[in-house]
């Protein structure tokens, strides 16, 4: 089966506006570190804040780039935050409960994800859901699990040898003194280069596009659309995974009640980037200047003293704002 043209002329057409947007996301980032230096030159540019940032970046990062394959078809996942909140705990009952080595433990949540993520796929395809409700449902669906498996304790991971060195050790560390950075942000680059290569060298990823710039299309095209949608959220969930392997390690724990809100983070990061709501464009370069822009900001603004409240409404600003370019872009375009 080959691609519809409609699609692939499409997206050549956006590619500039989409360099434009990735190059204003940076900028952004940057004049947002120059603010912050300016202003708090004596907290902001230290070597623990960096790390600080660094570190916040990675669970929130990973989960944006998970969203980002869901958003440019057109769809929209809900369910991100709590299902890497739902991973952590099934690694909890993998490998503290059941005594599972930890890669066995570590490839048990991955797949957990997956096939909530398939599900998901599959209520939108065949029961016909809106991914709205679809995922929706599915977030309750799943913190509501996790709160029962864990009788709503923590599982700690105390007894698990190197399990929080995934997120908190330091290969670089180890070999540069100097460079003490977390292996989580290794983790996160790792998953963007992968994610990326995927997204713009693959089968998969091809498709992605084309279901977001016209469904339609590559269904008359003879592609099985639905077969094709629940992978793409498998996948997606399985990235999950990995977020809730790296907050889990981060926090030597598994907390069931965390998890809800982290979804609305990794969609303005996503937005931020330059990924459209409506589909079919998006980078993971993008989201992930995104994910740097949003942890920059309430990194400088904790460090300023700002409160939350205030946090949050500049952040509501901030994703109304990328939204409103983007539809500038794609009405130019």
């Amino acid at each position: 089966m080959t691609l519809p043209t409609t699609s692939t002329s499409w997206l050549s057409r956006l590619s500039g506006g989409q360099a434009k947007q990735k190059l204003l996301a940076f900028a952004s980032l940057i004049a947002l570190i120059l603010v912050f230096t300016v202003l708090k030159p004596d907290a902001f540019m230290t070597q623990d804040n960096i790390i600080g940032i660094l570190q916040s970046t990675t669970v929130i990062g990973v989960l944006a780039i998970a969203s980002t394959f869901i958003i440019i078809t057109s769809g929209i996942d809900l369910s991100v935050g709590v299902l890497m909140t739902f991973c952590a705990v099934m690694a909890g009952v993998f490998m503290v409960s059941w005594g599972l080595p930890m890669p066995l433990g570590l490839l048990g949540a991955v797949a957990m994800g997956a096939l909530c993520g398939s599900a998901s796929g599959l209520a939108i395809t065949k029961l016909k859901v809106p991914p709205f409700i679809a995922t929706l449902g599915m977030m309750m669906l799943l913190k509501g699990t996790s709160l029962i498996i864990t009788s709503t304790r923590p599982i700690y991971f105390s007894d698990v040898e190197g399990f929080d060195q995934i997120a908190l050790g330091s290969v670089i560390g180890d070999l540069i003194p100097a460079l003490p950075i977390p292996n989580g942000v290794l983790i996160l680059f790792v998953v963007a280069v992968v994610c990326s290569i995927v997204l713009n060298k693959t089968v998969l990823g091809r498709y992605t596009f084309a279901l977001g710039s016209n469904e339609e299309a590559v269904r008359l095209s003879g592609v099985n659309v639905d077969r094709w949608k629940v992978i793409i959220y498998a996948f997606a969930g399985g990235i999950c995974g990995i977020s809730g392997l790296l907050i889990a390690s981060r926090l030597n724990s598994a907390q069931p009640a965390l998890g809800q809100g982290y979804e609305l983070d990794a969609i303005a990061a996503v937005v931020i980037g330059g990924t459209s709501l409506s589909g079919g464009v998006g980078t993971i370069l993008g989201t992930i200047i995104g994910a740097f822009i949003m942890s920059v900001l309430i990194n400088g603004l904790r460090i300023m003293s700002v409160a939350q409240e205030w946090q949050m409404v500049l952040t509501g600003l901030i994703i109304i704002l990328a939204v409103y370019t983007d539809n500038l872009r794609r009405n130019k375009s």
